[in-house]
Formats: structure tokens, sequence, C-alpha cells
């Protein structure tokens, strides 16, 4: 299996934040959902493959090339979706296209004009009375219209109401019926993630917390909820973290098999939503 992303040891530090040894692997013809709340380092990540911002130490390939050194030829090959989109608002997507266009080789006009019915946008209305959803629909649209290999996305839903979000979700799985192209999608809506990813790389205060393919998730980690007196120093040992109320508790296990040795049937085991997971992976970090 090839790889489309391969990012080794990146190091990245600013006054107030650090982002430390991040490694993780994107095989060719899958969704990768990075999460991590506000704040974690996805973005710092993305700047970095497209190098918009200068590592400090680490390696990136991009289609077995670096990231740098061969940053032209892995360009052609990108499509990038911003979060928000510096789109010039006086210009309709029309005239946009063609400021676009001729930076590509591969431009498809056929496939631009396809998107934009698909998508349902007015060619001749100016970007500024775009609604977000229409942006972002449009980013697409420029993004898919040079046949690019790989889709990176940064909180493209993020403030879009529910039934665009589901467009775009709809987009992206249309995206992956070409098993040849890949997609990073930046995301803290854990619910779209989980929709659509087949990997999950879990990025907190600037680091990896785990690279795991959603199965392996799904399959890994389980809620666990009992009564306090089940509590002690050995039993929180098999659990990642730990909330206590008035009327039992509920805690985060990545090993269900061990958890089940300590609490037989005298507790409930429940799926651990990739929501789930984060709240008790913070809620640990705090505790640190």
């Amino acid at each position: 299996m090839t790889n489309t992303l391969e990012i080794k040891n990146l190091s990245k530090s600013y006054k107030d934040f650090e982002l430390r040894n991040v490694s993780f692997t994107l095989p060719a013809g899958h969704i990768m959902g990075l999460i991590g709340p506000n704040g974690a380092g996805k973005t710092t990540i993305i700047k970095s493959i497209m190098n918009l911002v200068m590592k400090q130490a680490g390696e990136i390939k991009v289609f077995g090339l670096d990231h740098q050194s061969d940053e032209t030829a892995i360009k052609k090959r990108i499509g990038f979706v911003y979060d928000t989109p510096n789109f010039y608002g006086h210009l309709n997507l029309k005239r946009l296209k063609g400021v676009i266009a001729p930076f590509y080789e591969q431009w498809d006009e056929a496939t631009f004009t396809d998107l934009v019915n698909q998508f349902g946008l007015p060619m001749n209305k100016s970007l500024k009375k775009f609604s977000r959803g229409m942006t972002m629909k449009a980013s697409i649209a420029l993004a898919l219209s040079h046949h690019a290999d790989f889709l990176i996305m940064d909180e493209p839903t993020s403030g879009l109401d529910p039934v665009v979000r589901r467009e775009m979700l709809e987009i992206l799985r249309g995206i992956m019926q070409d098993e040849q192209k890949s997609v990073l999608f930046s995301s803290h809506v854990t619910t779209d993630i989980e929709q659509v990813a087949d990997y999950i790389t879990y990025i907190h205060h600037g680091r990896v917390v785990f690279c795991k393919t959603k199965d392996e998730v799904n399959e890994g980690y389980a809620l666990v909820k009992g009564g306090n007196e089940l509590l002690d120093a050995d039993t929180r040992r098999n659990l990642i973290a730990v909330r206590s109320g008035q009327f039992g508790f509920e805690a985060l296990t990545d090993d269900v098999q061990s958890a089940r040795k300590v609490f037989g049937d005298s507790v409930v085991y429940d799926k651990a939503t990739v929501e789930d997971i984060m709240f008790f992976h913070n809620l640990k970090a705090k505790a640190d």
C-alpha cells in the first residue's frame, strides 16, 4: 500500500504553543480525520504540509516527495480548502475561475462546470454575497477541477447548518469513489469524522494521542459505568480517566478485556464515541 502523506517527528514552536514529534501516515485512497480541540495544532500541521509555515524539525513527504524541495510538483496535485477561503469578494465565480485555472496544467473546464452545476452555484453572483455553505462548495469545485489526487480540508464544515454539512459529507463520499484519491479532513466536529473517515488521528496540545483506523477506535475504546464503591487505586489503573458523580462513575478504557476481568458484570460497558474519547483524554490531561 502506497502512502499519500507521511509525517515523521514534525515539530514547530511558537511563543505559547509547541507542536512536538508529530508522526502519522495516510495511505492512498483513504480519508483521514484529523481531530482535536481548538488550538490543538491541527492547522499548524496542515500549514506545515503546505509549506505555509516553516517546520523546525521532522520530515514531511507527499506522494513520496519532499514537501519543500518538490513543493511545486506536489501542489499541482493538491486541492486545498481553507476553513475561511480568502476569495476576492468583488469577483464572481466565473472571473475567479479565470484567475485560478491558468496555474494548473490539468485544469478541466468540463469537470468545473459539472461541479458548479451539481452544487447549484451561480457563476455571475459576486462571491461576497455567497453564504458560507456556497463558499465552501465553490472552494471544493475549484480544488477538484484540476484532478487533485490529495484534498486537504481545514475545518470545512465548521459553522455550516446541518443540511449543508450533510451535503459536504456526501461530496466527500463521492470523491472517494476514485480509490486513488486521498483526503485529510481536519475538524473538531467529531460526528462528521465518524461518518466519513477511514483513519483518525487525534491531536492534543500539539502531540499525537493516537493514529488508528476508525474500526480500531470503535473496537478499542469503551465507556465503563458503575458505582463509586468499585473505584480504588487498582481498578483506576484500567481506566484512562474517570468522572464521578452522586450516582456513580463514568470512565473511558482502551482495554475492554482487562476492564472486564477487573469489574466483571458489576458495571455497564457502552460504546465510546469519538467525542467521548476526546473528552476523557482531555480530562486525563488536566489531571496530569
